[in-house]
């Protein structure tokens, strides 16, 4: 019990500490909307970088990650391009510039730029909000399933609920407590409590990290690694099926693998890839990641932000990922990951803390880990009432309202949106469920219009209320529909949906205005088809420049994706003592960041 009290003290003094800073911060925050929700546009590169980082280093998806290493090896370094974790590298080189030009609070207002004020763009408009809250709902519920999974485990009393004929699990009491606390500090303090908060949390959670590291390297041999793993585990590369076979190893794996979708795996990254391109080009999600960029103090400085994320996120994240699944494989049996409803693989991250880290330490990590759902959860409360507010409350009801006014609406809208969340992730039994759900089905409705945003001059605004809305509905109904339908099933038919919508619903209506086309394509200077804009606009102006980095953004972009993933798997191959793949990772990354160096950075300009 003594272990318990010093590891419990050592969280309860970091939740302590947050509301503080939010508290402390409030008064920045009360200024205006802009302050409240972008930190005033006032908040250096590095910074948000840091806070985009921590936003992005979640709970639930770390012990998703874990189960994914623990069961496919080096491979699962692949499995985030589902995401995809690369869309940081399409902002990093082009988009982040392109997005941050605009000078707008909130991805719905910023389709303005793009189609102006006719009923088009107004159906947008509604359109990108509506997507905006459902996902931000959608993360919330998500990151719900993981710190009450989470929590659980390491804290020592008995916290279930029974009401009548309501029972609430220890579980979800947790997940209240800990989402209460962190919307606390969050609705007093906005984007710069967030920020400030985030970047301690990631210094938090980079020191659990390494340490979690180290800790592993001493105490698991690469022998005792070698016993434990079918041939091929320690593979990065991989044929047509995944060819990992845990038979006489861990039987009860093949299961996972199964439900997953994944034996397939060429097939699988295939489909990771195609989706990956569209994804990235279409943009961020109007979302936290969204609202980083809108915050930079520049366009530089909105691409410098992007890069840092990659750059200080997946080193340390991957030394934990990796030890945990390491203790997980050498010490758990999993008969102790046992559920009502079957083996929980995602319990391996909790299991491996709870029984081989030692006091003291323990309470930094969870303080760590705590921190780590407290910033993807924080992210979202903030980036999710900015179009409440700014997007509904201050555009149709209410647009001469005060300052003051607009803060109040936006601390209700807050705590109306944490409301929703919570009470959808009542109704979640798998991290990896909801997960499947906003990568495969919700980006799946949202990838075919937002390309065509950026590369079509004749794509208007109810192209991409058609789009949007058509892709939405398909995002919600087709897993329905089609409950026991994987990943390379599900996405193609709400791609192909969006796109017909999108298509349709910009063929059969007007071109948008000409000054609005020539407006944004002149501002935001994007590459693609848009000769027909560009024509008038160097009719009057002989001096306009049009966007030729196409091929080197790509390249620059491939670049990106070779450098990111190298960061990826050098600390896989140091904790699991792999040092010749692991010397050649680093070779990779010299050299990328070589070339970045001279095609990208030395390039950029606002």
């Amino acid at each position: 019990m003594e272990y318990r009290v010093l590891d419990i003290g050592i969280i309860f003094a970091y939740l302590i500490l947050t509301i503080f800073l939010g508290f402390w911060i409030s008064n920045r925050a009360k200024r205006n909307l802009d302050s409240y929700f972008l930190g005033g546009r006032s908040l250096p590169w590095y910074m948000l970088g840091l806070s985009n980082a921590s936003g992005q280093f979640d709970i639930s998806g770390t012990m998703m990650m874990v189960a994914w290493l623990f069961v496919y090896g080096v491979k699962s370094a692949w499995i985030p391009w589902l995401w995809p974790v690369w869309n940081q590298i399409f902002m990093m080189v082009f988009l982040a510039i392109w997005l941050r030009r605009s000078n707008v609070l909130t991805g719905a207002e910023w389709l303005k730029t793009r189609f102006g004020e006719g009923r088009g763009a107004q159906l947008s408009h509604i359109s990108v909000v509506i997507f905006a809250l459902v996902a931000v709902i959608g993360f919330i519920a998500y990151a719900f399933e993981g710190i009450g999974k989470f929590a659980t485990i390491f804290m020592p009393w008995d916290l279930s609920l029974q009401m009548g004929h309501l029972y609430i699990s220890s579980e979800r009491m947790y997940a209240l407590l800990i989402m209460g606390i962190t919307t606390i500090y969050v609705v007093k303090g906005g984007m710069y409590s967030v920020v400030l908060t985030e970047v301690l949390q990631f210094l938090i959670m980079t020191i659990s990290c390494i340490t979690i590291g180290i800790i592993v390297i001493k105490m698991i041999s690469p022998e005792q690694i070698n016993a434990v793993i079918p041939n091929g585990w320690k593979d990065l590369w991989f044929g047509w099926k995944l060819d990992l076979n845990w038979s006489e190893l861990r039987p009860e794996v093949i299961s996972k693998i199964m439900s997953d979708g994944y034996e397939i795996f060429g097939a699988f990254m295939m489909m990771a890839i195609f989706r990956g391109i569209f994804v990235s080009i279409a943009g961020p999600v109007p979302g936290y990641d969204m609202q980083r960029v809108l915050a930079a103090r520049s366009p530089k400085e909105a691409a410098l932000m992007s890069g840092t994320v990659s750059l200080v996120l997946y080193f340390p994240r991957y030394l934990m990922i990796t030890g945990l699944a390491l203790i997980g494989l050498v010490y758990i049996n999993t008969d102790e990951l046992m559920t009502t409803t079957g083996i929980d693989f995602e319990k391996i991250l909790p299991f491996a803390l709870n029984n081989y880290i030692p006091a003291g330490l323990l309470g930094l990590v969870l303080a760590g880990l705590i921190a780590a759902f407290m910033s993807t959860f924080a992210a979202n409360v903030n980036a999710g009432p900015a179009y409440i507010v700014n997007d509904i409350y201050k555009r149709f009801i209410n647009p001469n309202a005060s300052n003051k006014q607009y803060i109040k609406m936006s601390y209700l809208a807050s705590f109306g949106v944490v409301i929703t969340g919570v009470f959808a992730g009542f109704f979640i039994s798998s991290i990896n469920d909801i997960f499947l759900w906003i990568t495969g089905a919700l980006f799946g409705g949202y990838a075919f219009a937002n390309v065509l945003k950026w590369i079509w001059w004749r794509f208007n605004g109810h192209g991409f209320f058609w789009g949007m809305v058509s892709g939405l509905a398909a995002s919600l109904l087709v897993p329905k529909i089609l409950p026991d339908a994987n990943f390379l099933i599900s996405f193609p038919i709400i791609f192909v949906i969006s796109a017909i919508g999108s298509i349709l619903g910009c063929l059969l209506t007007e071109p948008d205005d000409e000054k609005v086309l020539a407006s944004f394509y002149s501002s935001v200077r994007p590459w693609g088809f848009w000769k027909p804009v560009y024509e008038k606009i160097i009719a009057q102006d002989s001096e306009f420049k049009r966007n030729t980095n196409f091929k080197r953004d790509m390249f620059n972009s491939l670049t990106g994706i070779i450098w990111q993933m190298s960061i990826t798997v050098i600390p896989i191959f140091l904790v699991i003592r792999e040092y010749k793949p692991m010397w050649i990772g680093f070779g990779v990354f010299l050299l990328t960041s070589l070339i970045l160096k001279f095609n990208w950075f030395d390039r950029l300009e606002d």
